[in-house]
């Protein structure tokens, strides 16, 4: 996306409701003091308003129509936006003080994955990323995004930015806010896992839509975020409410071995545990429950993707041992022969370095 200066015009000076106020009243010959009269309003409130230190209430408003013939409506939306513009004056000197914070944003990433737009002024910058995570301030930021959240554990082998954590995350959550999905049904999602399984077979260009649609038909809202700088994250799972889960994922290590095994994990977080959990797969320092159930959600996507008793079976037949072997008994069962070398490979039956060409490459489409 291509990043474009924002030229929005905002203007520098509103002047106060109260000024219109008095040259109504110096054309109409009228004095404050009779003005306070007549409205039953004391001089000192009256004179307050025409100075700008008091605001022009609803009640007065209809009071000035009343009495000059100008519509209530015209001085409260003045003095709507009069106060409006000491409001942003102030969130303006406010917001100076704190353009140091989105040094803990990757502005630059955010802004060339085109979830941003570029400022040239740091306060509109500031303002554009506020807007983002949709918080008020960099202390609500930090409320929301950090202190309160178990997701910002860092991994004792990788150490994660929080910044770039929670953007990957918020975009998550926009992403899925676009996907319609039916109210979320267990024993469907069961079901349609089945008939995604089928497609790990096919190229990226037709199973990645095709995840998306059947997923949402479950309730679950499926999206492909690209990684940030210093993640580390290749996937996250959890409820955005009680009759919709997200998951999503990175493509961190861009095969279709690693990409079908993380779906699979993540189908199996949701279908096994509540909904108030919430995974982020990378996290090292986990707790014994979290630990727990990342192994059950491994376990379940091992089983889904090459059952236990075939995969003993194959290994008896010492095939594994052969790219040949490997694509036949990948034919055998239906998947991709690149989900079985990632397998073969985790569990140290096959080298690291063999048999590479039959996983398949993905890009971002």
């Amino acid at each position: 996306m291509e990043n474009k200066i924002q030229n929005q015009y905002k203007p520098n000076y509103v002047s106060p409701p109260g000024e219109t106020l008095l040259e109504v009243l110096e054309e109409r010959g009228m004095s404050q003091a009779e003005l306070a009269e007549r409205t039953g309003r004391p001089k000192k409130t009256i004179n307050e308003i025409i100075n700008g230190k008091a605001a022009i209430i609803s009640e007065t408003a209809l009071q000035l129509e009343r009495l000059l013939n100008i519509p209530a409506s015209f001085w409260n939306n003045r003095e709507q936006r009069y106060r409006e513009f000491l409001a942003r004056q102030e969130e303006q000197e406010r917001l100076k003080k704190q353009v140091e914070w989105l040094g803990m944003i990757p502005v630059k990433a955010m802004m060339k994955f085109g979830w941003i737009q570029f400022y040239q002024d740091q306060v509109e910058q500031l303002r554009e990323v506020l807007n983002f995570f949709a918080v008020a301030s960099p202390e609500q930021w930090e409320e929301i995004w950090s202190s309160n959240h178990i997701y910002f554990r860092k991994s004792q082998t990788f150490p994660s930015d929080p910044g770039a954590i929670a953007a990957w995350l918020r975009q998550g959550e926009i992403a899925a806010a676009k996907i319609a999905c039916a109210k979320y049904d267990a024993n469907s999602f069961r079901k349609v896992l089945q008939n995604i399984r089928t497609l790990t077979v096919e190229p990226q260009e037709i199973f990645q839509p095709q995840i998306i649609k059947l997923c949402a038909e479950s309730g679950v809202a499926v999206v492909f975020v690209p990684e940030l700088p210093k993640t580390r994250i290749s996937g996250a799972t959890h409820w955005l409410n009680p009759d919709k889960a997200l998951i999503q994922l990175s493509l961190r290590y861009k095969t279709n071995a690693h990409l079908w095994f993380d779906f699979f994990h993540e189908a199996g977080h949701i279908l096994l545990h509540g909904k108030r959990d919430f995974f982020l797969e990378g996290i090292d320092t986990l707790s014994t429950e979290d630990e727990e159930k990342e192994k059950e959600a491994n376990q379940f996507s091992e089983n889904i993707l090459i059952p236990q008793g075939q995969l003993k079976k194959f290994l008896a037949s010492g095939k594994q041992r052969t790219k040949a072997g490997i694509e036949e008994f990948a034919a055998e069962i239906g998947i991709a022969p690149g989900i079985i070398v990632g397998r073969l490979q985790h569990d140290q039956v096959l080298p690291p370095s063999h048999c590479n060409d039959l996983k398949q490459k993905l890009k971002w489409v």
